[in-house]
């Protein structure tokens, strides 16, 4: 398959499964193929109820906002296959850092629904704890958490963990578009590069940086943006589960080998608004929605499923029960959460072992919350360091 950009160059784009449903057998994607091949009937129903029930949570969590239970909520629909396929590749030992937009990696990780909105009702300054399920929090700051990504796999590089395919530990981070202008994003790849870090970028091209299109991004693919810092890169389809899954393995298991980072670009489409504070109507078109309709990632492992005889109304109905039941939780926990944690919880578990600095934060502020008139703050950082200003 080949995509192309604004300037209409041809770009080679991995699929697998084409938007009717149908396995494609192209010309050099063997072992990609032989990687799809091994996914088992149940595997595949296993990535589409994710994808139903992704999409549910989605369209529930948006209603909530809508009624005013959520502050904001950032819409997933259209990306399912990009972030199931990917996540369905991990291992557990494997460890996560997502943007703010990976509901999909979240229900496969196994992280609590109502946990997930936890951040967007400003209950918490998080959701949930990432060593119970190597799955860092939501980072707002675009681009940021990939340096995050990088350090967290330069750890694991230096902790002696063993070079096994299975058994090693691979790290992913997740992103869009736009986060590929970021400084912090291209630092993160050099870093990577050079020290051979066992990270996979994996980047959602869903086309939007908000309002920006990819075509006034960048002039090239952006998967290039990758094999500029010596990464292996590719693009593949991103509505294709099953080409989303075969190269994220191959890019994990190359990982877990101690063989260095990737580069994935998963082109997709963001099918809703940035956030529910976006109207898309303002600079997208309804013809261009409704062609990327026609190229929904859950339609088309469906049609898969019911030519391979993998798809019956008994599992559709289950699915349909378990969608329900996730949406009655989904109200009902929301809707009980409290009004925010304290404050003072976010210095917790900043560094590995104490830290002077980050102390003398957290009494600064703590002092602060109780009425008390504090010294200025970079008086008491400059102090705990040994020096003033």
């Amino acid at each position: 398959m080949t995509t192309t950009n604004g300037s209409n160059e041809a770009i080679p784009t991995l699929q697998l499964l084409d938007p009717q449903g149908n396995r494609v057998t192209t010309r050099g994607t063997k072992g990609y193929r032989d990687r799809a091949a091994a996914l088992t009937a149940e595997d595949l129903r296993g990535m589409y109820r994710d994808m139903v029930l992704t999409r549910r949570f989605d369209d529930e969590a948006t209603s909530l906002q809508r009624q005013g239970e959520l502050a904001l909520f950032a819409p997933a629909r259209g990306q399912e296959a990009a972030q199931v396929g990917s996540a369905h590749a991990l291992r557990p030992q494997d460890y996560v850092f997502p943007s703010y937009r990976e509901h999909g990696v979240l229900q496969v990780r196994g992280l609590d629904p109502v946990d997930r909105l936890r951040f967007f009702r400003g209950s918490d300054h998080g959701g949930w704890n990432p060593t119970e399920s190597n799955t860092a929090v939501y980072t707002i700051v675009i681009g940021a958490h990939t340096l995050h990504a990088t350090g967290y796999a330069m750890g694991v590089q230096r902790d002696g963990t063993p070079h096994d395919k299975h058994d090693g530990t691979a790290v992913v981070a997740y992103f869009g578009d736009g986060a590929t202008s970021q400084g912090d994003v291209n630092e993160a790849m050099v870093y990577a590069a050079v020290n051979d870090a066992p990270v996979v970028f994996f980047l959602q091209n869903n086309q939007w940086a908000i309002s920006e299109p990819t075509t006034r991004q960048t002039k090239t693919p952006l998967y290039r943006r990758g094999e500029a810092f010596g990464l292996p890169s590719l693009r593949v389809d991103g509505n294709d589960v099953l080409a989303v899954y075969a190269a994220t393995q191959e890019a994990l298991e190359r990982a877990r080998l101690g063989q260095g980072p990737s580069f994935i670009e998963a082109f997709t489409y963001r099918m809703g608004a940035h956030t529910t504070s976006d109207d898309p109507t303002r600079y997208r078109t309804s013809e261009q929605e409704e062609m990327w309709r026609r190229r929904d990632p859950i339609e088309r492992l469906a049609a898969l499923l019911r030519a391979e005889d993998a798809l019956d109304a008994e599992f559709e109905a289950e699915i349909k029960a378990a969608g329900d039941e996730l949406g009655d939780a989904l109200r009902t926990g929301v809707r009980t959460l409290d009004g925010g944690s304290a404050v003072a919880s976010t210095f917790d578990d900043v560094y590995a072992t104490p830290h002077a600095v980050v102390a003398a934060e957290r009494a600064w502020y703590e002092a602060y919350d109780a009425g008390d008139p504090p010294a200025p703050q970079y008086a008491i950082a400059d102090s705990a360091q040994g020096g003033a200003r």
